[in-house]
């Protein structure tokens, strides 16, 4: 795990060293660079495999081919024989080296053979041509932007603002979809003109021509199939056993995030590492270590764990938003900041259980409220007009319901979380922030890909392509990274993906309960009150926090800031807090995502200069 950056183009390659230090905390053990005529690569490294021989960048046998990789290929020990036998010659015993090589011999086909998190590039230097690429399903970031006749490319868009050719300015379009999602979902990122690699693709960027061509090379598919229930069991089991053992392949020591959860506890349990990480806060409610612990303890496990509370919650939001790139408004980033900041006194790899709800049915909303179920036998004509009667109608208990009720999914469904509507966000904005794009606009390309599956399919595919690259990975990526630390996720892998894809709806939801099929292979390995434990994600007592006069004030501060009404219709910024802290309504998830754009703004557009972080 480490980061790169870098650039092309025929001025002075004298800023590669500034761009790599913004990303030093990727990588704190060893940096090195490259540099011709045409481009400049800088490498930040987190020495994990081949300690000694893993200097990056790397070039082939005639040094025509130069590559930069940050993340983990697991099974390139299998790949590597074969390349051998075909001439090629390693310097290393990196699993780097057997990407430059494997392109050498397979072109862009080698994406379809490797097994693993990654995003690199390799720079041709020949032809005059970067080929990037970025994992199947997005687990490591790459960020690119063309500015002032130069292209760059990296791990964190923090090192474009180190180059005198990056012109930051904010993406006004970025801003109306983040307040539904609760973080960036467009192609191009919240700094305008710069852009995220999708995951699954690949580039080709000729430096000659300044064209860049990208294509999709891993497509997500859910195909299900008849299956006997107790055979898929098993080889749900042995499919994530494997994929663990292959996540465990390392130099250094390897640990585990465990919460309450069936997750991180299937993983734990397998792996049996020496020690677990945990965190929960000081409220009674929102505290998941003593569960934790207790498995930890039935495991014979040391597990290290630390409470955090508001102040030290508060103080570190700025520090998750420099870090983030973007801002992200998951309530979960900030307690991954400071469990990765615990466990990197202790090693330099943790796995984690991402992955496991996207891909076997885990999420609640995935599982439809047996009411809801009943009032959906009445006619479609029947919800749709009396979703039209309390549409327009003031709050009230069962609004929701109702207009849930008349509305197909693809009309209000955008994944685990759902904060601002089109127009609570239209509402909110200032003028020139308002906007007629929909969030349907953009989920609708990717249910009309799924339009003949089962709704927790369709839920499924929706998850795959913004919740999981846009949230859940990237807040993964970014927190555990800015503490120098690799966190791997072995149930997100393309095998068990293989596998999960094809398992049918009525094993993922059943038995009045998600996962269904996953808790059972999961009780093979943990005791039964861990596999049949409900989800509770990463309870943070925000909605408490709020109605404190102490953190009150904090967001009112931020609120009523000069800089804040060149987005937001400040008058019911303000009322939107009050009403929370008044405790006549809880706003307290739509006041943390403006509260945490505004922040991040600050950071980025206000502070940066003088950012000491």
């Amino acid at each position: 795990m480490c980061g790169f950056c870098g650039y092309i183009n025929k001025k002075d390659k004298k800023y590669i060293k500034d761009m790599a230090d913004a990303i030093a905390h990727r990588g704190p053990d060893d940096e090195s660079y490259y540099k011709d005529d045409d481009i400049a690569l800088g490498f930040r490294r987190l020495s994990i495999i081949d300690l000694k021989g893993g200097r990056q960048p790397i070039s082939n046998e005639d040094n025509t081919l130069v590559i930069c990789f940050n993340g983990e290929i697991y099974n390139f020990q299998d790949i590597k024989p074969d390349l051998e036998k075909k001439g090629h010659i390693f310097k290393t015993k990196t699993d780097t080296e057997v990407i430059l090589h494997g392109y050498e011999e397979y072109g862009e086909k080698i994406l379809d053979k490797i097994r693993g998190m990654f995003a690199f590039v390799i720079w041709d230097k020949k032809n005059k041509k970067l080929f990037g690429a970025r994992d199947h399903f997005g687990q490591k970031p790459f960020y690119y932007c063309s500015m002032q006749n130069t292209f760059m490319f990296g791990s964190e868009i923090k090192s474009f603002l180190k180059h005198p050719d990056f012109l930051k300015k904010i993406n006004k379009k970025a801003l109306k979809p983040y307040l539904t999602f609760q973080t960036s979902v467009l192609e191009e990122t919240f700094f305008k003109n710069v852009y995220k690699l999708k995951p699954g693709h690949y580039f080709i960027y000729d430096a000659e021509s300044k064209k860049i061509e990208t294509h999709k090379y891993y497509e997500i598919k859910f195909e299900p199939k008849n299956q006997d229930f107790n055979n898929l069991v098993n080889e749900i089991d042995n499919t994530i056993t494997k994929s663990i053992d292959y996540h465990t392949i390392s130099d250094v020591p390897v640990g585990a995030y465990l919460s309450g959860g069936i997750d991180s506890s299937y993983v734990v349990s397998y792996l049996k590492p020496n020690k677990t990480f945990s965190v929960g806060f000081d409220y009674k409610d929102f505290n998941e270590v003593p569960l934790a612990k207790d498995l930890s303890d039935l495991l014979h496990i040391e597990n290290k764990n630390e409470l955090i509370n508001a102040d030290s919650f508060f103080d570190n939001i700025d520090k998750v938003q420099y870090y983030a790139d973007e801002p992200t408004a998951n309530l979960s980033a900030v307690p991954l900041y400071f469990l990765s900041k615990l466990a990197v006194k202790d090693v330099k790899v943790v796995l984690s259980g991402e992955g496991a709800d996207e891909l076997f049915g885990g999420y609640p909303s995935y599982k439809e409220d047996e009411t809801l179920k009943k009032y959906k036998k009445l006619p479609m004509f029947i919800r749709k007009f009396i979703k039209i009667i309390v549409s327009p109608l003031p709050s009230f208990h069962g609004k929701n319901f109702l207009t849930k009720g008349g509305s197909k999914l693809e009309d209000y469904y955008v994944g685990d979380a759902f904060i601002f509507n089109n127009k609570e966000a239209n509402k909110i904005l200032a003028d020139k922030y308002k906007s007629d794009l929909k969030y349907q606009d953009i989920t609708k390309p990717y249910f009309d890909k799924v339009k003949n599956q089962d709704d927790v399919t369709k839920m499924q595919y929706l998850d795959m392509h913004f919740w999981l690259p846009n949230d859940i990975l990237l807040k993964a990526d970014k927190m555990s990274m800015a503490n120098s630390l690799e966190l791997r996720v072995p149930i997100l892998d393309k095998e068990v993906f293989k596998l999960a894809s094809s398992i049918k709806t009525e094993y993922k939801i059943s038995h009045d309960t998600t996962k269904y099929a996953l808790r059972k292979a999961a009780s093979k390995r943990i005791p039964e009150e861990w596999y049949k434990r409900r989800k509770k994600g990463f309870p943070v007592p925000i909605i408490k926090w709020f109605r404190e006069e102490k953190y009150y004030n904090i967001v009112k501060k931020m609120f009523k800031q000069d800089f804040t009404k060149e987005f937001f219709d400040q008058k019911k910024l303000l009322k939107m807090l009050d009403d929370h802290y008044n405790s006549k309504k809880n706003n307290c998830r739509k006041i943390w995502t403006v509260y945490v754009f505004l922040v991040w703004y600050k950071t980025f557009f206000i502070d940066y200069e003088k950012n000491a972080i």
